[in-house]
Formats: C-alpha cells, sequence, structure tokens
C-alpha cells in the first residue's frame, strides 16, 4: 500500500458538494453492517465511510456432540437450533467454530490453535462483507472506503482485492472532488494493549506529516478513529486497576480518553471536517477551534446501526444527521 498517494473515486472529479453516510465500531455484527449498505443506498450518498474496528472481538467454540447434537456455551441444540445460534452470534458481532469435543480440548490447550481460528474468522466475515457489498452495490457507483481501527489486525488489508468496492484510505490522500480525506487508524494508548496503539508524540508526528501532504487543509475531512481528546466525542467510563468502572454515589464515573494529538491537530490545521469512532458510549457531535467533530457512537453488539449523514457543500457543512436503527 502506496504512502500519501493521491486516489480520486470515479463520478466525483468536479463536485464541490458531497454526501456522506459514515459509521465505525460496527465490530463483525452482520446485522449492523447489512443495515449501512441499506442506509447507503436508501440516502442515495456519493460515498460510504467506515472508520475503523470491524474486527469481532470474541470466537464461540461450537462443540459438535454427535447425532445432531451441538452444545453452545453450555446450551445443547439440535441442527433446527444450530442455525438460529449461528447467525444470532453473527450479529452480536461476534465468531464461531464448529469443532469436535477432542478439538475443543486441544484449542483449550493451544493458544496458536485459538489464534489461527480467530485469524481465519476474521478473514471470512470481512470476505463475507465485501462479497454482500458487491452483490447489493453492483449498479451502482458508491466506493466504500474504510481504515482500520485499533481492533483491527493489519492483515485485514491484505483481504481486500485492487478492483473491490471496498477500499482502503490508510497510506493515502482520498481525493473528493475538491475536497481530500486522509485518515489514520492508529489511538492512543489503551488499557487493552489493542492492536494498533501508539504514542501521542507518534501520533502528532505522523498526522502532521499527511496533513502537510495536502493542498489545502481548510478542506479537508479528518477521518482518525481516536477522537479529539476533552469533546463530547471521547467521554468513556473511569476504570480502576482492574479495569472495572469507578462508580461514585452510584453512578458511573467519566472522563475524557481521546487523543491529545488529534485535538492538536485539529486546532493548528482547522479542517473542514473531523470524523472519529472509537468511544461506543460517545455519540456526539462538537467543535474544536471552529471545526465540526462526529462520532456516531456504537451498539453492534444489539445489532444496532449507529451513523450519521453528512452534506459536505463549498467550504462548510451544510448538513448533518444521525442515524440509528
Amino acid at each position: 500500500m502506496g504512502l500519501f498517494k493521491r486516489k480520486q473515486p470515479e463520478g466525483i472529479d468536479k463536485k464541490s458538494q458531497l454526501k456522506i453516510l459514515f459509521t465505525s465500531d460496527l465490530h463483525a455484527s452482520d446485522v449492523a453492517f447489512r443495515k449501512f449498505l441499506n442506509v447507503g443506498k436508501m440516502l442515495k450518498v456519493d460515498v460510504m465511510i467506515i472508520g475503523g474496528d470491524l474486527a469481532g472481538k470474541a470466537l464461540i467454540p461450537i462443540v459438535d456432540l454427535g447425532n445432531g447434537k451441538y452444545e453452545v456455551e453450555g446450551t445443547q441444540v439440535g441442527r433446527d437450533g444450530l442455525e438460529n445460534i449461528a447467525k444470532q452470534i453473527k450479529n452480536n458481532g461476534n465468531y464461531y467454530i464448529i469443532v469436535d469435543k477432542k478439538e475443543y480440548e486441544d484449542m483449550l490447550q493451544d493458544k496458536k490453535k485459538v489464534d489461527e481460528a480467530f485469524r481465519t474468522a476474521i478473514i471470512e466475515r470481512f470476505k463475507e462483507w465485501i462479497q454482500l457489498a458487491e452483490e447489493r452495490y453492483k449498479d451502482v457507483k458508491i466506493p466504500i472506503y474504510f481504515n482500520l481501527g485499533n481492533d483491527d489486525p493489519t492483515y485485514m488489508f491484505d483481504v481486500v482485492n485492487e478492483d473491490s468496492i471496498f477500499k482502503p484510505t490508510e497510506g493515502f490522500i482520498i481525493q473528493f472532488g475538491i475536497f481530500e480525506m486522509i485518515s489514520y487508524g492508529y489511538v492512543n494508548p489503551t488499557p487493552w494493549n489493542t492492536y494498533r496503539e501508539k504514542s501521542e508524540d507518534e501520533i502528532y508526528k505522523e498526522l502532521k506529516s499527511m496533513v502537510n501532504k495536502v493542498r489545502d487543509p481548510s478542506k479537508v475531512i479528518l477521518n482518525t478513529h481516536a477522537p479529539p481528546f476533552g469533546t463530547n466525542l471521547d467521554n468513556a467510563p473511569l476504570l480502576d486497576k482492574n479495569l472495572k468502572p469507578v462508580v461514585k454515589g452510584g453512578d458511573i464515573v467519566m472522563t475524557h480518553v481521546g487523543s491529545q494529538s488529534v485535538r492538536k491537530i485539529i486546532e493548528e490545521y482547522k479542517p473542514l471536517l473531523g470524523i472519529h469512532g472509537h468511544i461506543h458510549e460517545s455519540r456526539a457531535f462538537d467543535r474544536v477551534a471552529g471545526t465540526l467533530v462526529l462520532n456516531p457512537g456504537s451498539e453492534y453488539s444489539s445489532g444496532i446501526f449507529h451513523g450519521v449523514y453528512i452534506v459536505v457543500e463549498g467550504d462548510k457543512i451544510k448538513a448533518h444527521q444521525f442515524i440509528t436503527g
């Protein structure tokens, strides 16, 4: 993948108005992704963007007991019940693997086998999504741009072919007519030591290098997975040393967990728009140094789709609307 290469989507070369559907943190929820595809077509947008964290977080073993019986997390079902459970697992943003008793015991003893199964599941689900998008959008020219977030292994980039409807954004300046988009999926350190985390100094240096390549910062869409620090977009529960939420007076204590560097970049360059994710419970908009910043939030595990419809025109945001369903 090239560094700071410009890409121009077909059909958007002279647009001074741009209609965007943005979502983030789908975390492998099949139903949330399908809703995303439905909304994009319904609104007839110019471009669709997924701001990171496409991968799920759990792999659930389904043990084949033989004779048409299966065990899932302590519950036994027959073949008829298996299909419903598998569908529910996918809609909740998890993966599953069907194994016999010996394979299950082997996986309990060998973390490498679990990692391999997880990798296979992530790749297969992503391929399913790409195939579904290409089937649904074969008659319309709406590109789906995606970036990987902190919970996404980088090998997911390798799943996408050059001619796919899914188009990676990281390492590219995407040209949307008079607008440009730069994307960055790494986040400031978290308590969970996820795949893609960097220090604030590294984030600032790399973002600054990217912004310095654009033609006009005032017409830039800044697509960073981490939201700017100290805004409505980055409120999350304060955690204790055991990673449990701190509760005072019966209420969960909230704190700001976004990126100081992302905020600094916005303050210095004043891009047209900031689109962010990462903090699921902070569905919100705000302004940083005059720049509108948005986080659609996420309730992927409940099968709820969260997105934001944005109309950009000239040098301003003409409209933005949060969508939930």
